[in-house]
């Protein structure tokens, strides 16, 4: 059972969850990917549904599939959002901004009545900190956030080593807001509502990867023998 039949057991569960008339918000990612292609299937069958993405990959993405958008200027109230996570809790707690789209993914989340993860069950985390966490900074003054960054995470209780993420030229990588990302390899997170509240204190920064309280539910895959079996957290 490979990682994309995993992802697509997940996405085939989460498209269920939608109906006639709803407004999506649309992740980025490969499990969202995987959602993507299966939601275009339905709409061309006939299913009624308008998305915003999160990304320009994902609006691509949704435009090839032929699936109608919107914005958040024009539709600024969602009914559901599915989205992929890097990481997650039992208390649904994230870890996102793998793929750089953390801070529209945030956006789009907070204006959804409700936000349904998918993922692969290896995702499935006791505590947050494994995978990098992403942090969204402007780059005027970089040099200085950057430092105040360390001294944030180093008050929050936690230790690490921070990066300026690259692209594959070697350039720094760009978010689609034209910020740049510092990836902080931290190990494990003891307090994220700490952390949380101790990166946003940085003038620099402009979102973080933690999604705390946003999530309402996760759909999660993995496999047993040559079958993927789901399950669910919360309320999905």
């Amino acid at each position: 059972m490979s990682g994309p039949d995993l992802r697509r057991a997940a996405a085939a569960r989460a498209v269920d969850l939608v109906a006639d008339g709803m407004r999506l918000g649309i992740g980025t990612g490969t499990t969202a990917n995987a959602f993507v292609l299966l939601l275009g299937e339905r709409v061309r069958a006939g299913l009624d549904v308008i998305g915003v993405p999160t990304s320009e990959a994902t609006r691509a993405a949704c435009e090839a599939e032929g699936i109608p958008l919107t914005s958040l200027e024009e539709c600024p109230e969602l009914d559901l959002t599915i989205d992929g996570a890097d990481e997650l809790d039992d208390q649904l707690r994230l870890i996102k901004g793998g793929g750089g789209a953390l801070l529209r993914e945030k956006i789009v989340a907070h204006a959804s009545r409700r936000m349904v993860v998918i993922a692969d069950a290896a995702k499935h985390v006791a505590k947050l900190g494994a995978f990098p966490l992403p942090i969204e900074v402007n780059l005027f003054g970089f040099g200085a956030t950057f430092k105040a960054v360390q001294k944030a995470i180093e008050a929050a209780g936690c230790a690490g080593e921070l990066t300026l993420r690259k692209a594959s030229g070697g350039q720094p990588f760009v978010t689609d807001g034209g910020h740049a990302i510092v990836d902080a390899r931290l190990g494990a997170i003891a307090d994220p509502e700490r952390l949380s509240a101790m990166l946003w204190a940085v003038p620099g920064v402009v979102e973080h990867g933690l999604f705390l309280g946003l999530a309402s539910g996760a759909i999660l895959a993995e496999a047993r023998g040559d079958e993927a079996v789901v399950t669910v957290l919360g309320t999905a």
